[in-house]
């Protein structure tokens, strides 16, 4: 994958599936959360909607069990199943803190925007001691409009006060390219096993691991 070190002053990253492997986590609570009502869902049914905002996430899980719980009981549920997931079972992209760490040392600005609840996005970042790391972080508290609208990548620009067409986003869901792009940003979509049949074709290009990227930075 050829990328040009210097076109870029700002790179920005969806959390879920992007930064971490945890779109498996988040489907798995929301189909633990549902049993606790005696609703039976296969967590892979979160591949259909993933990306998007929480109230179409959970619509999404409530139709196909056709169960109807408190949705403020139903969303404590879900965070102590997934809370549990996130301590055991978290992992980082491969090999994504290498080239963190490479965009660091250029003096680049790095961000996270992402559609999870601030509470998932400290969690998360305090977790693999990245909650420094960071010039800019986006939840889904910061905006009215979630992905795929574009508020939130408009936000980051911004914030971050560089023209869209500097900043390189990653992504791994359609809603998520859809809103990138729409703020008029370059995406690499971000492949792994969970969203493997999702429309990825907004993006400029594609991959699995970040070594990908770093090894363009010694040629």
């Amino acid at each position: 994958m050829n990328q040009n070190k210097h076109s870029y002053q700002a790179y920005l990253f969806d959390m879920d599936g992007s930064l971490v492997d945890s779109e498996p986590l988040k489907g798995k609570a929301l189909s633990y959360a549902c049993a606790h009502y005696g609703a039976q869902a296969d967590y892979h049914i979160y591949q259909e909607v993933m990306g998007s905002d929480w109230p179409t996430v959970t619509q999404h899980f409530f139709k196909s069990t056709k169960i109807e719980p408190d949705i403020n009981e139903f969303n404590q549920i879900f965070k102590q199943q997934y809370q549990a997931l996130l301590q055991s079972e978290l992992k980082l992209t491969k090999n994504v803190h290498s080239y963190l760490l490479h965009l660091k040392q250029e003096g680049l600005k790095i961000g996270v925007v992402s559609s999870a609840a601030g509470w998932m996005l400290n969690q998360i970042l305090c977790q693999l001691e990245l909650d420094d790391f960071f010039d800019i972080v986006i939840s889904q508290e910061d905006v009215s409009q979630h992905k795929p609208h574009p508020e939130a990548y408009l936000l980051a620009l911004e914030k971050l006060g560089i023209a869209p067409n500097k900043v390189l986003v990653f992504e791994d869901s359609y809603a998520g390219i859809s809103a990138a792009t729409k703020a008029g940003c370059d995406v690499i979509a971000i492949k792994h096993e969970f969203n493997r049949h999702n429309d990825l074709h907004g993006a400029k290009a594609s991959l699995s691991d970040f070594s990908e990227l770093l090894g363009d930075v010694n040629t």
